[in-house]
Order: C-alpha cells, then structure tokens, then sequence
C-alpha cells in the first residue's frame, strides 16, 4: 500500500522538475534580451543558494561569508576576461598605478580553462583550510558565523587595499569578449543562459544525489544532534568539511557565471550585505529544500528589480515587510507553504472517535 502511495507523488515530483527544466530552457523564445540577462543572474544567484542550503538547511551551519567564494570565481574569471581584452597585456588599472610588467600570479589566468579551474579550486581549498581549523577544534553556532564574517572583512579590504592587484573598489570590469564571441551579441548571451540553466539544473541533481545519499543522512544527523553522531562513530568534521567545500565550490561556479552576464566584479558584491541577503533567499525560499532554496533567490532577486523599478524610493521598505511576511506566516519558506496549508486543513478536519455504548 505504502508503495502505491508513493509511486504517483514521485511522479508528480519528477514531472514538476521536468517542467521546470523546460521552462528555463525556453526562456529564450518568449523572454526579451533584457529580461533574459536579469533572468540569467538570477539564476547564477540560484546556484549560490543551493550551495548554501547543502550546508546550513542540511548540515546546520550558518555561514554568513559565503560571498567570499562566490567573489572568488567572479574574480577569476573577471581576470582571464580582462586579459582577453587587453591582448595579455597589463590591465589598463594597473598602468595607472605605474605597474608596467603583468603580475606573476596573473599570467596563468590567460588560459581559459586555468580560469574555471581557479574558479573552482580556489574557494574549495579556502574553505577546506577554513573547515580543518574550525570543525577540528569544535568551533559551532555563532562563534563559526562570527569567523565567516571576518573572513569577509578581510578579504574585502585586501582586495580594496591592493588597487593596483584586483583594481581597488571599482573591481575588474571593461570586457567584451569570451573566447573570441562578444559578450554583447544575442546569440552569445542565449548561449550563456542556456549553460548557465544547465549549470543550474546539474548542481541540483548533484545536490539531489547527495542529500538522497548516506552522505546526506549522516549531514542531517550531525545538524539534528552533532554529539550523537559522534558518540555512533563518526566523524562530524570530516563530513562538515567535504559539505563546507562542495558548497564554496559550488559558490565559485556562480560566481563565474555571474560575472559572464553582468560584465563586472568589485568588493561590494562580495561583502557582508550580500552574503547575508544570500541567507535571506535559503530562509524564504526553504531551509533543507533544494528547490526552496533556487525559488527563494530568483523570486528574491526578481521582487527586488521589480519593486526598485516601480517604486524607486521605498522599494527597500517593501523588500522588508515580504521578509517580515514570510518569517511571520511562513516559517517554512515556500517550498513549505503547501505542507503548512495540508498541516492546516488536517486540523480543522473533525476527528472521529467511536461511540461508546452507555449499556456496556
């Protein structure tokens, strides 16, 4: 019987993301170039968030630097970007800080594929580092979302300090091409949309296949009751760790891909505001529910473009009531929302009990 229940709402399941991916796909024929371009990084935003979900709605940990990692691919691919465009010559930012040679560390990003590897690797190994001496000496809760915080400030004032490296406050930006395609034709932003839709529903199913795994079940275990899991045999580190590196990984694929459509990357779009707006869009959208968490950041970004353009001087007042709503009404996020109404409806039902019989 259990079986029979379960076989048509997993179809339903499957046949909701096939229409999903869909969806995305076809964006293109019924969406204008504009839309297409917001649409495009909102899903970028997306792939930030399911990172963040795998490791604080599934492992428990609450990082509030994640903007970091996700600054981090920006960069890397804004450099090999940048190089492209002055022809491997120094960025013209550098010649005004009176560097006339390319800096060592930015040579290797003239290849294309060093670029999505750095991207990639080095917000993984940075929050390896990070996971080893944290998770190793048992530091949890708020003392962990204290130290991802710091690491937000520091990095943000290297890399404003260090003007003549990164390009200061006003970042990397002043690039056109990829590959030779220009990053202003139609036909490559439909293409960059359509990878990173692809990229998008790839680290969802990965993320799927790890929340479905053994992996996933001991993540849950170590966010329900960390101390039980240890005292059963494992290690919580160890897995806090992988969860804490996949995740910034998957940080810095967003952030190369967010750079490719927005054609810029500074210091303000990985601080501490972002990072913490990226939290907001896991809570909203559903903490613990992959798909709450992608809806969360691309219903987020786009209530925010929309009520910035229609009411530009208190659309901020408006961002903050939703969020009020919705911690208020739906604590669940909305991927919760059908639950807490089934939830709702069960308790209005009346009970039936049996009646006794006064003779008996």
């Amino acid at each position: 019987m259990q079986l029979k229940k379960l076989a048509p709402r997993r179809l339903w399941i499957l046949a909701g993301y096939a229409a999903a991916a869909a969806a995305l796909f076809s964006a293109p024929l019924f969406v204008g170039d504009f839309r297409l371009n917001l649409l495009a990084k909102f899903l970028a935003f997306a792939i930030v968030a399911l990172g963040l979900d795998l490791i604080w709605g599934y492992t428990g940990i609450l990082s509030l630097g994640h903007g970091i990692f996700f600054g981090l691919g920006a960069y890397a691919m804004a450099m090999y970007l940048k190089l492209e465009a002055s022809g491997g010559k120094p960025p013209d930012f550098m010649g005004w800080s009176g560097l006339k040679e390319l800096p060592l560390f930015w040579r290797p990003f003239e290849s294309f594929g060093f670029a999505v590897a750095a991207g990639i690797a080095i917000p993984a190994v940075l929050a390896l580092v990070l996971g080893y001496f944290t998770f190793r000496n048992r530091i949890r809760g708020v003392y962990f979302t204290i130290l991802t915080q710091a690491l937000v400030i520091i990095t943000t004032t290297l890399l404003i300090g260090q003007q003549a490296y990164t390009g200061g406050t006003n970042g990397i930006t002043g690039y056109s091409a990829l590959l030779g395609f220009s990053l202003g034709s139609p036909d490559t932003k439909r293409a960059l949309y359509w990878i990173t839709a692809a990229a998008l529903i790839s680290i969802f199913v990965l993320c799927r296949f790890l929340t479905g795994s053994r992996f996933g079940k001991v993540l849950r275990a170590i966010r329900d009751g960390e101390n039980r899991v240890r005292f059963i045999g494992y290690d919580p580190a160890i897995y806090q760790m992988v969860a804490f590196t996949i995740s910034a990984a998957i940080a810095g694929i967003a952030g190369m891909l967010f750079v490719l459509h927005v054609g810029i990357i500074s210091p303000s779009m990985l601080g501490i505001v972002p990072s913490i707006e990226m939290v907001l869009w896991v809570a909203i959208g559903g903490r613990g529910t992959l798909i709450g968490a992608a809806l969360g950041a691309i219903l987020m970004n786009w209530a925010k473009s929309e009520f910035s353009t229609a009411y530009p001087e208190g659309w901020t007042l408006f961002m903050g009531l939703l969020f009020v709503l919705v911690v208020v009404f739906m604590p669940k996020g909305v991927a919760g929302l059908a639950g807490q109404l089934n939830w709702r409806k069960k308790r209005r039902e009346p009970r039936h009990e049996g009646v006794r019989n006064p003779a008996v």
